[in-house]
This record gives structure tokens, sequence and C-alpha cells, in this order.
């Protein structure tokens, strides 16, 4: 929480505008969807800024031309949402858990984005979210979805993937985003605020004839298994780094 509290610190003297300009505009429709995302986009650049956390996506290639498109990213943290506000080059909308909707901001941020809201242990009501998720897709509109249901809360660490995260992904015969989140943790929870670089990998996507056929379940360990050959890249990558920085000390020591 302390780099949350820096950049409130930094950003003080406009923090106030920007709220008011969130929370006014999601309470109408005078703004188009692509300004009210350009907004929150500007705000987030800002405000990760002055929290010393960089943004590094990879793969933006691989996102879909066309909207109507799903990203499944593992779950890190609090932060995960502000890199893909930072980096998605289209507008996209998430799902929240029900216990965190009317928190103060995330509550005037989901009217923004027009997101949804789940309780997942009520079956009649998560039907509701995926058949409404299935024709806002079809119609054109970008998720994000978490696809471990809560935040893995062991830095680089995947947790199971739920295959009813897919359902409106197959309903709407979609494309399937593969997003390999990496040190997100680090910017919110960790009580550090020491400069962060948080790495974002859109993966090649899933269209609908890659998936047609298959079980939820199978989705679900098919884009796990994507994110986590990238997860481990990057700790094979990491551990090399160290060993040849410890090496040089020794050189030079």
């Amino acid at each position: 929480m302390k780099r949350i509290c820096l950049m409130v610190l930094r950003l003080f003297y406009i923090a106030p505008v920007w709220f008011f300009k969130i929370w006014s505009w999601g309470r109408n429709d005078r703004h188009t969807e692509d300004e009210k995302f350009a907004l929150l986009k500007r705000v987030t650049i800002r405000a990760n800024r002055a929290g010393r956390v960089v943004i590094e996506p990879h793969g933006l290639e691989n996102l879909p031309k066309d909207p109507g498109y799903i990203m499944f990213p593992n779950h890190q943290g609090l932060f995960d949402v502000l890199g893909f506000l930072e980096a998605a080059p289209m507008p996209f909308t998430v799902v929240m858990k029900k216990e965190v909707e009317n928190t103060f901001l995330l509550k005037q941020v989901r009217l923004l984005l027009k997101a949804q809201s789940i309780d997942r242990e009520n079956l009649r009501d998560s039907l509701r979210v995926i058949n409404r998720m299935t024709e806002e897709v079809k119609q054109g509109r970008n998720y994000l979805i978490f696809a471990e249901g809560t935040r893995s809360k062991d830095g680089n660490h995947l947790l199971d993937f739920k295959g009813g995260s897919f359902k409106s992904a197959i309903n709407a015969r979609c494309p399937i985003v593969p997003v390999a989140v990496i040190d997100s943790y680090k910017a919110f929870d960790t009580h550090s605020i020491e400069k962060v670089t948080v790495q974002l990998h859109y993966l090649e996507p899933l269209q609908y004839e890659d998936y047609k056929g298959m079980r939820s379940t199978e989705i679900a360990k098919t884009v796990r298994g994507r994110i986590e050959t990238v997860m481990k890249k990057y700790a094979d990558d990491w551990q090399q780094d160290e060993s040849l920085e410890a090496e040089r000390r020794e050189d030079h020591g």
C-alpha cells in the first residue's frame, strides 16, 4: 500500500479533478466508450509513472485486429488491471468479484468501464453474467477475465484456472487471448516503493476453430499451460542473470 500512498502524494493536486471526472462520466452516456477508456488510460499512465511502475508489454501484435475477444491473464494482485489499462491499444472491460464492486474508486471505475460484477457462489448470478458477456462480446466488446478467480498471493506462480471462466468465450465463439502477467504483485502487494517493471506477455490467441469441441476445463488447462511456459522461461532467465551477476561479483572480489 506504500506505493498507492506515493501515487496519491505525488498527484494530490490533480487527483480530485480526475476522480470527479471519472465519477461524472460513469454516471451518464454523454461520452463514448472510446472517450471514457481514453480518460482512464491517461489517468492510469500518470498514476503508474508517479508510483514508479513501468509497464512492459510484449506481443501486442497478437491481439486480434477486430474487437470482440476475451483476454485471460493470470492474477497476481491489486495492480494487474492498471497494467492492462496502460498497455491496451483498444477499450476493454473487466469482470470483478461482487465483494469489491462498491469499494471506493473501484466502484467509479466499474461504472465508467461498464464492468461486470459476479457472485461466484451464486449459480444464477454467474449464469446472468455469462449470458450478458456473451452478447456483449458478440457485439464487439472486449473483456478481461482472471481465470484463477482470485490472486495467487505467491508471486510469479499460478493457481488452477477455472473452466467456468471460459463459458462466455465458448458461447460467443470468440478469440481467447492468454496473457502472462509477471511481477505485477511487486507494485501493490509488497511494502516496497522501489522502481518495478511489470511485464505483460500477450500470447497467440486461440481461435474458435482451435478450441471447438473442447470442454471448458480442457481450454482452461491449455491457456494455463501456455502462460506457465512463459513464466518458467522468465524464471530461468532471471536465475541465469542472477548467477552471472554473482560470478561477476566474485571475479571483482
